[in-house]
């Protein structure tokens, strides 16, 4: 499984999970990193806010 993946799943689950709060989480959580200077993990979490906002913009949320 790759990263594109993951992070599609990850973003998939949010939504389900925290519905319209779900993009704030994400936001919440790259600040976090951010702040932790996690590179890795902000890239990561980045990815995921990507694949979310993806999903929002086709309306493809299941």
């Amino acid at each position: 499984m790759t990263n594109d993946h993951i992070a599609q799943g990850a973003a998939m689950m949010l939504l389900r999970r925290h519905g319209d709060q779900a993009p704030v989480k994400v936001a919440e959580r790259i600040g976090e990193l951010a702040v932790e200077a996690d590179w890795d993990g902000l890239a990561f979490w980045k990815l995921i806010a990507s694949k979310m906002d993806q999903i929002l913009q086709t309306g493809s949320v299941q």
